[in-house]
């Protein structure tokens, strides 16, 4: 009965006190939501010293810590935190954002590299590495973010950086791939405007010198999926004499992908041109490419054409905004 009793007891005690540290922490997360950082931390140090082995306690410390400016202690906490056993993809990420704030970058890319022996599929890694990498003015950046595409295919980061990239080398072809595969992942942020621009700008270079130079490149020449893009994209080059707007890219991207389902589709399954064949059997083809050059093209013309084809408009919308882009494994065919 003594012994029933002390559990019973033991098992009160441990849940009053799981009660109180979650309320601690709620707490202290919205003193942090208010902005009162130094607070923030005085309440989760309360609580860590009833759980001390709590990693979400820790995570919080570091980010109070961080947005308070009191980067030394940020350190000390998540140092501690990335030798844990159980630390997670979010504890490294903490780790790197404080290493920076220190400008320490050969401990934040340890940090990075460290992480991806632990996580080695993770996009968000093999992003946040890149953008260390491409800081210093290391190219092997693009390494990390072709390698986030192949391992974590839905993460966008890697797409945004890699089109990037890309689009100030004379290799067009993954500007346009990776920067259209970004815009369907993540349709409306400042990202997806900017990415927008480049894609214009990356097609008009495409169909000038650019699709000449592309051509004589080593890596492009080799790579098959690259040499079939540029040859079926070629084949209608004379749509684009007049010059490359919305309305010429309907033209010479719906003969496309009819003509890479003819020829292409059976050797590189690809979600984008999926993508693309569905909208265009859809009847939302048109407004799809409005949506995707217009508003970089000439913002008062798709401002006219959004209201002349209010309906055409709506439904491609509607569609965008709720559905999921999702890249399947394996459809990757960027050797590097």
């Amino acid at each position: 009965m003594k012994q029933t009793l002390i559990l019973l007891f033991s098992f009160f005690t441990l849940t009053v006190l799981a009660q109180d540290v979650k309320e601690l922490q709620e707490t202290a997360r919205n003193f942090m939501k208010n902005g009162d950082f130094t607070n923030a931390i005085l309440v989760l140090q309360k609580a860590s010293t009833h759980d001390p082995k709590n990693v979400d306690l820790q995570k919080d410390m570091v980010m109070a810590y961080y947005y308070n400016r009191d980067y030394t202690n940020a350190k000390m906490v998540v140092e501690k935190l990335i030798d844990r056993d159980d630390a997670d993809i979010q504890s490294f990420q903490l780790a790197g954002n404080v290493y920076k704030a220190l400008e320490e970058n050969k401990e934040c890319e340890k940090a990075y590299k460290k992480a991806l022996k632990k996580f080695p599929t993770s996009g968000a890694l093999y992003n946040e590495l890149g953008e260390l990498q491409w800081g210093k003015g290391n190219s092997e950046a693009i390494q990390q973010w072709e390698k986030g595409i192949e391992l974590d295919p839905n993460y966008a980061g890697n797409y945004y950086n890699a089109a990037r990239y890309y689009f100030v080398t004379t290799d067009k072809v993954w500007a346009l791939v990776y920067g259209e595969m970004f815009v369907n992942m993540e349709s409306y942020t400042t990202r997806t405007a900017e990415i927008k621009s480049l894609l214009l700008e990356a097609y008009k270079k495409f169909f000038t010198d650019d699709a000449a130079l592309a051509k004589k490149e080593t890596k492009t020449k080799d790579n098959e999926f690259a040499r079939a893009f540029i040859e079926t994209l070629n084949k209608n080059a004379p749509e684009v004499i007049g010059g490359i707007t919305p309305e010429t890219m309907v033209m010479v991207r719906t003969r496309f992908i009819l003509d890479w389902f003819e020829t292409n589709a059976a050797r590189f399954p690809n979600r984008l041109f999926d993508h693309q064949r569905q909208l265009l059997q859809e009847g939302m083809f048109d407004a799809y490419n409005q949506w995707l050059f217009g508003a970089a093209d000439n913002l008062a013309q798709y401002e006219v054409w959004t209201k002349t084809h209010q309906e055409e408009y709506d439904q491609f919308t509607k569609l965008q905004r709720n559905k999921l882009f999702k890249v399947p494994q394996g459809q990757y065919y960027q050797k590097l």
